[in-house]
């Protein structure tokens, strides 16, 4: 038993010099991402720097319709996606996705294929992005004419590029657009569109938040192809530091009696007692936000369910096909709201709509035929719905709050800024996985899905990294109050960690000259 005592401390005394620095980064870092969050630019944020389209189409050459500018560019068939909106080069354009020429179901975000980009005034179809287009692109994005735009060149990546989404893009050209809030924004090397904003105090606080919390310093250079391993790796050497640390401190603390200096921890050094006294205190908290982010990574698939993709053709009736009959792009304007930043043409439920999307608020639903407002009969999107697998819907649901799985987060946080509209359906299927697919009743459009792995990747990651239960998100600051103090306790636990660890580091290394100088006897 002495020999295992042993090894416990030496592990968790050299585990500490190791990763407390980690530690101590992580809580405060922390609590940097509760208020400024990665870079990333969310719908609405990108309809709100779009000109609405009807003043922007006005006075200028007349619009071709959708199915003329296709033919012009050479795209026939059916699509996937299909958009219009002032967004590329400071120009109306049709932003096309051909259809998948297999498989039922649409691809990752980040594996979805950048869109071919046609001009909606001549048909002609952008071949490239110079420095010339990208700087009309953020202008436009400006919305200020005379903007002194700093072209900055082209990048690959950078420090607040790493996402995934963004890999159809690359290159980026990176400019700054000259205003107040020294914004960088990057604009897409395959479409033209401005896909990422980045004002100067969001990257500057990244470098004390995200940029360090998801060590960033990782990716982007010789270990890029490391970095989940480092990730991975370091987590699980962070859970096995807290449950030695706290075995050790339990085994040290007199829950009966005290030692004879009063105290019921032995250490008489500040550091020791502080750091003796915090780890007991957060040792719970410090393994619920290591092990919690550990999972964040999906470490080796763990949740990954191995569910049949969902059939959305099935449900839609089949891929997008512009109507024969189409209305013209003058009844569209004048039916949508004079603030319609962008049309988008979908097939949803059996109809081929047109969706007119303003910065805020619900996009109108237009028939893709006529123009006139689009409505559903009772039960048709959730009877559609029931096409999304091979397995009968146990019971359809109409939420009209949040729960514990179809929630909102501030735009900024990792799973914030994706549009969470309510009220909306559940279907609930049978299948092995149990999944649930949300469905947005006004647009009918398939919001998401979530099975058993994917529930439990909810719990034992969102729930116990971000708390994000809404009972305590709803009573804000109680959750910013409990977040920062667990946060700060964990903080001293870790700063104390890192003192000891160079102080013990420094008494190592003093001892090397003398045993070396040493005679042998």
């Amino acid at each position: 038993m002495p020999h295992a005592k042993r090894w416990l401390y030496l592990v968790h005394r050299w585990l500490g010099v190791l990763l407390c620095a980690f530690f101590a980064m992580w809580f405060l870092s922390g609590v940097v991402m509760m208020y400024v969050g990665y870079p990333k630019l969310t719908q609405a944020e990108r309809l709100a720097h779009l000109p609405p389209l009807r003043s922007a189409t006005l006075g200028t050459e007349r619009l071709l319709e959708p199915a003329d500018a296709l033919a012009r560019a050479g795209l026939a068939g059916p699509l996937q996606d299909l958009r219009l909106a002032v967004a590329s080069g400071g120009r109306a354009v049709y932003l096309v996705v051909p259809a998948a020429p297999t498989g039922d179901t649409a691809p990752r975000p980040h594996r979805t294929p950048a869109p071919a980009v046609i001009d909606a005034t001549t048909g002609e179809r952008l071949q490239r992005v110079d420095a010339a287009h990208a700087i009309a692109s953020a202008r436009a994005f400006a919305q200020q004419p005379d903007a002194a735009i700093d072209y900055q060149g082209t990048i690959d990546e950078d420090a607040f590029t790493h996402s995934r989404a963004l890999d159809v893009h690359r290159p980026l050209h990176r400019l700054h657009l000259g205003d107040s809030a020294g914004t960088v924004v990057y604009v897409s090397g395959t479409t033209g569109e401005v896909v990422r904003d980045a004002p100067l105090q969001e990257r500057a606080w990244n470098y004390a938040g995200a940029w360090l919390h998801w060590l960033y310093p990782f990716r982007g250079n010789v270990f890029n192809d490391y970095w989940t391993d480092i990730v991975n790796w370091l987590s699980i050497a962070g859970i096995v530091l807290t449950v030695t640390g706290t075995v050790v401190g339990v085994l040290r603390w007199r829950f009966r009696g005290r030692y004879k200096t009063g105290a019921r921890t032995p250490y008489r050094g500040t550091m020791m007692r502080w750091h003796h006294v915090f780890g007991l205190a957060f040792a719970a908290i410090t393994f619920t936000w290591i092990f919690s982010g550990l999972m964040s990574m999906n470490p080796w698939k763990i949740f990954d369910s191995g569910a049949m993709p969902l059939r959305q053709q099935a449900m839609h009736g089949g891929p997008l096909r512009l109507p024969a009959q189409a209305a013209t792009m003058q009844a569209l304007l004048s039916a949508a709201s004079p603030n319609t930043r962008e049309l988008r043409w979908v097939r949803h439920a059996g109809h081929t709509l047109v969706l007119a999307h303003s910065p805020t608020g619900a996009p109108t639903v237009l028939d893709a035929t006529t123009a006139a407002a689009h409505v559903w009969a009772p039960g048709a999107v959730a009877e559609a719905a029931a096409h999304l697998l091979p397995h009968a819907v146990v019971r359809t649901e109409t939420l009209t709050a949040y729960d514990l799985h179809y929630y909102d987060r501030a735009a900024h946080t990792m799973t914030g800024g994706v549009d969470k509209p309510l009220p909306a359906l559940r279907a609930v299927f049978g299948d092995p996985h149990a999944t649930w697919v949300h469905i947005d009743p006004h647009t009918g459009a398939v919001l998401g899905r979530t099975d058993n792995h994917r529930r439990t990747s909810r719990w034992l990651f969102a729930m116990l990294h971000s708390w994000d239960w809404l009972p305590l998100l709803e009573r804000r600051p109680l959750w910013d109050v409990l977040l920062i103090l667990l946060s700060l306790g964990g903080a001293v636990m870790s700063v104390t960690g890192v003192v000891m660890g160079w102080r013990r580091l420094g008494m190592k290394l003093r001892l090397i000259p003398g045993r070396c100088a040493r005679p042998r006897p």
